[in-house]
């Protein structure tokens, strides 16, 4: 007897263990939810307000452009003039870094023989503000709003380029306007579908606080469309196609992601249940007699 005794005071000492570690990791995980949905503008934007070079420096001749957009922001830009311009690139670069580095594609654009117009978005290089999603569509809106007023440059011989966040962007502007082409590299078909890949065992499409849905976008989008993505990993692949997809069918697109993404939630949650099931086993496998 008292060695039941003895087993079921162990027994239980176990069970309050397992009780313990499943609140703890309640808890973790109520906090890195927080944690994502307070600052998760940290892990979107990455802007650097330091340039490090200028068109110059790859003997290229520039013009520094300052803009203001519809809500009083003040941004700033390059305008880089090609002999005999065959139209005019303006480039929606990605979240992280500013303009300045992005020297190799602007001198690719104008090797192609086009006039480039690349700006910073709000809080990035020397354009005044903070980001955020809505402030980025304003900030494309008075770049387009420039070339076509100051620049005097007729709507089909403007390409709208986007890298990454910036393809959002661009797809967003070529909604409402109607430029000559659009161009998307390394885009995604919305960022609810990026975080969903990175942080699976999360709710992040509750959390998440901006959209960026390019594959939406891409369903009003005018004018001709364009994709590259990087194939070096599944997901990006699997993204850019959804992208491309959603180029020509908006709801197809969607749906190849999110049959990907269920299917990489299905898996995690279900190794998260093995787990625990197999936790359990152990805590409450009944005392030896």
């Amino acid at each position: 007897m008292k060695s039941l005794g003895q087993s079921l005071v162990r027994w239980k000492g176990h069970l309050m263990l397992g009780i313990w570690i499943v609140i703890a990791i309640a808890v973790a995980y109520i906090i890195l939810a927080g944690f994502l949905f307070i600052f998760q503008s940290r892990y979107v934007y990455y802007p650097e307000r330091v340039l490090l070079a200028d068109p110059g420096s790859i003997g290229l001749d520039f013009e520094t452009v300052r803009f203001e957009t519809t809500d009083g922001v003040k941004l700033s830009g390059w305008f880089i003039p090609s002999d005999s311009a065959k139209g005019v690139i303006l480039f929606c670069h990605g979240n992280a870094g500013n303009l300045s580095h992005r020297l190799e594609s602007i001198q690719i654009f104008h090797r192609l023989g086009l006039d480039v117009f690349i700006f910073d978005y709000r809080g990035y290089g020397e354009s005044e503000g903070k980001p955020t999603e809505n402030g980025t569509y304003e900030d494309a809106k008075a770049a387009w709003k420039y070339l076509i007023e100051t620049r005097q440059v007729i709507p089909s011989q403007i390409i709208v380029f986007g890298r990454s966040l910036g393809g959002a962007v661009a797809s967003w502007l070529a909604q409402s306007r109607a430029p000559g082409a659009l161009i998307l590299e390394s885009t995604f078909t919305s960022l609810g579908d990026v975080a969903a890949t990175l942080y699976p065992y999360l709710p992040v499409r509750l959390l998440l606080r901006f959209e960026y849905n390019t594959a939406e976008y891409l369903g009003g989008a005018v004018g001709s469309f364009f994709g590259l993505s990087a194939l070096s990993e599944l997901l990006g692949f699997l993204l850019g196609l959804g992208v491309l997809v959603a180029a020509l069918t908006p709801w197809l697109g969607g749906l190849i992601f999110d049959l990907t993404a269920s299917y990489i939630i299905a898996m995690a949650i279900a190794t998260v249940l093995f787990a625990v099931a197999g936790l359990l086993s152990l805590l409450l496998r009944p005392p030896a007699r």
